[in-house]
């Protein structure tokens, strides 16, 4: 069996594509019972963020497993094969895990080390468990990729900067416009991506914030919390028409602002919009860039603004490239150890079956034994069945992952008539 990732990311493919597979909610739930009711899938979890969608698995072979997520990725964006074929990347084994180690240390974002990518591999982690794509071998490797992680905040600087997509896109509008203090800004959507929109911009010195969200109440606790208020949903346009600087980040998964609504928002307006949308998928139409006086950022603006600051992160980076071999090392040290665990509780079972039924055999013989001299014989035979494995359990356990450890396999296999 092998650990294989296979995906897109914003690296590989571009923001069309990106939305296109973007999953959320109930759609990743089906994904994971989807994926590993496939037959060549044993465990399986998603990972769907702005910035990638990629697909964990334990398969029996590569190259059906390979092909099922591959279908999968094109059911899932109405793709062909060929279009998808150029964008898709695939790894497995050690490379699988290193990558998932390093995607939750944050080397892998378009932000370089941003926070909210652990949160969202341990969302997809117990995503999985709850539909039951998630046993022995990804609960392993996701729980070493979250220590790996947190390893890489607490050890390194790599998180001390910008730390969020949200944190990057409000600092990516302030480069813009030369600073956010005094313009009037417009934050639709209130969900985490938001929220983390609103506290950047008081960080940044905003002090006149709108909020909009199709469910009011939490617009509401939002604009509390950062000192704005709220307009309802309806009023979308009217809001539009008095900001300076738009931020949405919603979950809509549709369009909710077009080129028709800007226009007619704006009309008479001669003064400036900023509009930085980096919602996946997108929440306004790519044309409304057309609008006069418009200016629309979206992900692949704040990705290729975002590189500009890997370099002065080189070194932090590196170490954190440390960390994760080191931690790719140890969990293939207790993935190899658990290899030999089912057979080592296979031959201490054998052997119990015939320490229990040689007792049997002999039971008229010890049917004279009172209570406490049965549990001593009890104790006297269980303890000589584990002094003779223990060696060997042990040398099973050490050697497991190598050559000798798999010959050693076999021959207990063998003598000991295991199957």
């Amino acid at each position: 069996m092998s650990i294989v990732v296979i995906g897109v990311n914003h690296r590989t493919a571009p923001i069309e594509l990106l939305e296109r597979v973007s999953l959320s909610g109930t759609e990743l739930r089906k994904a994971v019972t989807g994926l590993v009711s496939r037959a060549n899938i044993r465990e399986a979890a998603v990972l769907s963020t702005c910035n990638r969608t990629e697909v964990f698995c334990v398969a029996e072979r590569f190259h059906g497993a390979y092909a099922d997520i591959r279908d999968f990725f094109c059911e899932l964006g109405g793709l062909q094969p060929d279009e998808l074929h150029r964008h898709l990347y695939s790894q497995h084994d050690d490379a699988a895990v290193s990558h998932l180690f390093e995607v939750a240390a944050g080397l892998d974002s378009a932000v370089l080390g941003e926070s909210e990518i652990l949160g969202q591999v341990r969302g997809a982690w117990e995503m999985a468990q709850s539909e039951g794509g998630a046993k022995a071998t990804l609960n392993l490797l996701f729980r070493h990729a979250i220590e790996t992680g947190k390893r890489a905040r607490n050890e390194t600087s790599i998180g001390k900067h910008t730390a969020s997509v949200s944190h990057a896109a409000v600092e990516m509008a302030q480069e813009r416009l030369g600073g956010i203090a005094g313009r009037r800004v417009l934050v639709v959507g209130a969900g985490d991506m938001g929220e983390g929109i609103a506290v950047a911009l008081v960080g940044a010195g905003a002090t006149d914030i709108t909020v909009i969200n199709r469910t009011e109440a939490r617009a509401t606790q939002l604009a509390e919390r950062v000192g704005g208020r709220i307009a309802p949903f309806s009023q979308l346009g009217a809001a539009l028409r008095e900001a300076d600087v738009l931020l949405t980040c919603t979950g809509a998964g549709t369009i909710i602002i077009d080129h028709d609504l800007v226009v007619g928002a704006r009309d008479g307006v001669t003064t400036p919009l900023l509009v930085v949308d980096i919602a996946v998928p997108r929440d306004v139409a790519s044309d409304v860039e057309q609008a006069a006086n418009v200016t629309l950022l979206n992900l692949d603006h704040l990705r290729d603004w975002a590189a500009r600051g890997i370099a002065l992160r080189a070194a932090e980076a590196d170490r954190v490239r440390s960390i994760v071999g080191e931690e790719v090392e140890r969990f293939g040290l207790e993935s190899t150890a658990r290899q030999a665990a089912p057979l080592v509780a296979q031959l201490h079972e054998k052997a119990d079956i015939v320490r229990v039924a040689e007792l049997e055999r002999f039971s008229n013989r010890l049917a004279t034994l009172d209570p406490a001299q049965r549990v001593a014989v009890e104790a006297v035979t269980k303890g000589i069945v584990a002094k003779l494995l223990h060696q060997m359990s042990v040398k099973l356990k050490d050697d497991a992952g190598s050559p000798q450890g798999e010959r050693n396999a076999a021959a207990v296999r063998d003598l000991f008539d295991l199957g």
